[in-house]
C-alpha cells in the first residue's frame, strides 16, 4: 500500500463517531440495570461478609462475653495464643489432619479424572461420582459414624469375620483423625475429580498425537505433558482443598467432638468451644484472625509456588 493510500486512511480510522446525548443515556440505563442486578449480591457480601469480618477483627482486640460489652485490651490475646498449649495442639492436630485429607484426596481425585477421561464416558457414571459430595457433611458424618462403630458398625463386624481384632476407628488416638480425613475423602473426591477432569478436557488432543507420533509412552505423556498443563487447575485445587481443610469442623463435631483426650481437637472446634462453651468471644475472634493469617500466607505461598495464575498452553 501507498503512503499516500495510508495518509487518505488514516484520517478515515482515526476520525470515529463521538457518542451522542442518546448514547450516553443509553449507557447510564444499563449502568442502573447492572447495578440493580449486583445489588443483592453486593447488600450479602456487605452484610454477612465485610460486617462480620471487620467486627470479629476489632473483637480479637477485646475481652468480650455475650452477656456484657466489649472491653478493649490490645494485644493481650494474641499474646495468650502464643503461650497457649492448646492452640499449639489443636494446630499440630489440624495440620496432620490437612496433610492427610491433601495427599489421599488429591491423588485419588487425580486417578479418577484420567479413568473419566480415558475409560468411564458414560454422563451417569462420571454423574455418581458427584453424589457423595451432594450429602451434607453432617449425614456423612453419622452414616461413617455408625457403620465405623466398634461394637455393632458393618466395617468392625468384617474385620471380627476376618479374625482380626476391632478398631476403634474414631475412639482410638491413633485412629481418630485419619478416620476423620477418610470420611472427608469420600465426600470431596468426586467434586475434585470433576475439576481436575475439566482441566484434562482443556488440554488440546494435538498435543497427545505428537506425543503418541513421537513414541512416548502413557508415563512419559503424563509426566511431561498432562501434569505441566494441568498446573493452573491443580493449584486451585490444592488451595480449595487446603482451606477447606483447615475449616474441617461439623465432621469433629457430630463425631469425636474434639475428644479422644483432645486427639481430634482441631482449630476450628477450639474456636468453637472457646466461642460457645466458655463465651470468650474477644479470645475466639483473635484465634479466628491467626487462622485468617495463615490460610491467606499458604494461598499466597500455594499460588506462586504452582504459578497458578500462568499456563504452559499460553
Amino acid at each position: 500500500m501507498s503512503t499516500a493510500t495510508k495518509t487518505a486512511i488514516t484520517p478515515a480510522i482515526n476520525k470515529r463517531p463521538r457518542p451522542t446525548a442518546g448514547h450516553r443515556m443509553a449507557k447510564l440505563r444499563d449502568m442502573k440495570v447492572a447495578l440493580l442486578f449486583i445489588l443483592p449480591a453486593m447488600i450479602g457480601l456487605v452484610g454477612f461478609t465485610l460486617v462480620p469480618t471487620v467486627r470479629g477483627i476489632y473483637l480479637s482486640f477485646t475481652e468480650y462475653s455475650i452477656l456484657g460489652e466489649p472491653t478493649w485490651i490490645g494485644i493481650d490475646n494474641y499474646t495468650a495464643i502464643f503461650k497457649d498449649e492448646l492452640f499449639w495442639n489443636a494446630m499440630k492436630v489440624t495440620l496432620q489432619y490437612v496433610g492427610i485429607n491433601i495427599v489421599f484426596q488429591i491423588l485419588i481425585a487425580l486417578g479418577l479424572a484420567l479413568l473419566m477421561h480415558h475409560v468411564a464416558k458414560s454422563a451417569l457414571i462420571r454423574g455418581a461420582l458427584l453424589l457423595p459430595f451432594l450429602v451434607a457433611n453432617v449425614v456423612v458424618a453419622l452414616l461413617w459414624f455408625w457403620l465405623l462403630d466398634y461394637q455393632i458398625g458393618i466395617v468392625n463386624e468384617f474385620i471380627s469375620w476376618m479374625g482380626f481384632p476391632r478398631i476403634a476407628f474414631f475412639g482410638s488416638e491413633q485412629w481418630a483423625i485419619p478416620t476423620i480425613a477418610f470420611v472427608n475423602v469420600w465426600r470431596h473426591m468426586g467434586y475434585t475429580a470433576l475439576l481436575i477432569f475439566a482441566g484434562l478436557q482443556s488440554i488440546p488432543r494435538q498435543v497427545y498425537e505428537v506425543a503418541s507420533l513421537d513414541g512416548a509412552s502413557p508415563a512419559r505423556t503424563f509426566r511431561s505433558i498432562t501434569l505441566p498443563l494441568l498446573r493452573p487447575i491443580l493449584a486451585l485445587v490444592m488451595i480449595v482443598t487446603v482451606i477447606g481443610s483447615f475449616q474441617v469442623f461439623d465432621t469433629v463435631a457430630v463425631t469425636t467432638q474434639g475428644g479422644p483426650i483432645n486427639a481430634t481437637r482441631v482449630i476450628q472446634m477450639y474456636i468453637y468451644q472457646k466461642a460457645f462453651a466458655e463465651s470468650d468471644f474477644g479470645y475466639a475472634s483473635a484465634l479466628s484472625v491467626v487462622l485468617f493469617a495463615i490460610l491467606a500466607f499458604v494461598a499466597f505461598i500455594q499460588m506462586k509456588f504452582f504459578k497458578g495464575n500462568q499456563s504452559d498452553l499460553d
